[in-house]
């Protein structure tokens, strides 16, 4: 069952609570998830924000979420990533209400748990699709449309499970090893036009339906013990990250990955059949 989406109760400001104004974000994904939260904590910091999924009805409803609690304006579209059409007129309609996008967040993804062996050749292409095609797509169409004259800022969701080769995720790590890739193509490409393009990698996020999706319940405490930092992070934790990267304080960060994870890809186990007993558990 779906996490109702729901916003911060009293959030705690790090930066200026004006840092944003003027500003408006297109956020893939927006709708749910982390996503959703990135794009609170940027309208949260005076950021108008465009969502984008392919829900109208959940893209509604987080909407007026993010409205409410923030004051500030958020308009969904819906579009589907893998589709170029349906992404260049979603920009197009974008910049019709608000006149600008200065700020790109790629967070539209696909992942479940899978050995690569019982891996079928579609869900091996969809994944790809919506994670890395996808972060092609929307960043070409907005470099096209705005950014190419205007200057920008793409922030790239990734992860850390391709780091070192994690099982079950041969499909999930090799699209966001790609979009990693991509990033610092994209950002040696464009940074004369004065586009910065950066990756923000969650590790283990406890609230989310993907944790809970990839067996995040049946995490025992030895888990967490060995986080160097002693916690799961928090959607809240990826928003405030991604609030430095895209702010003037990160202005020499670009085509490189700020890991946001407590250091759990450090010490994290990766035994396979750890792996394989929590396929199993996730399916209970």
């Amino acid at each position: 069952m779906a996490i109702p989406e729901k916003c911060i109760e009293n959030y705690k400001y790090t930066f200026q609570k004006e840092l944003l104004r003027g500003k408006v974000a297109f956020v893939t994904g927006g709708a749910s998830g982390i996503c959703f939260t990135i794009a609170e904590v940027l309208m949260r910091h005076g950021c108008d924000t465009v969502i984008v999924s392919r829900r109208m009805d959940k893209l509604k409803q987080s909407a007026d979420l993010l409205m409410k609690a923030t004051g500030r304006r958020c308009v969904p579209i819906q579009m589907d990533v893998r589709k170029p059409e349906q992404i260049i007129k979603a920009v197009d309609e974008a910049l019709a209400q608000m006149g600008r996008i200065d700020i790109l967040i790629n967070g539209a993804a696909g992942n479940f748990l899978a050995p690569a062996a019982s891996l079928s050749f579609n869900a091996f292409k969809t994944v790809m699709e919506i994670d890395c095609h996808g972060t092609f797509n929307v960043s070409k169409v907005v470099y096209d449309k705005f950014f190419k004259d205007h200057g920008g800022m793409i922030v790239n969701i990734t992860a850390t499970l391709q780091m070192r080769g994690t099982a079950l995720q041969t499909h999930a790590g090799s699209a966001k090893a790609a979009i990693e890739a991509m990033t610092r193509h994209l950002a040696v490409e464009w940074g004369p036009d004065k586009v910065r393009v950066m990756c923000v990698a969650p590790g283990p996020i406890g609230d989310t339906e993907g944790m809970n999706r990839l067996g995040g319940k049946h995490l025992t405490q030895d888990f967490i013990n060995a986080i160097p930092c002693q916690r799961l992070g928090t959607r809240q934790d990826i928003g405030d990250t991604v609030m430095y990267v895209v702010s003037d304080a990160a202005q020499l960060l670009t085509g490189t990955t700020v890991i946001a994870d407590g250091g759990s890809h450090l010490t994290r186990s990766n035994n396979f059949q750890e792996r394989m007993t929590l396929l199993k558990n996730s399916r209970l």
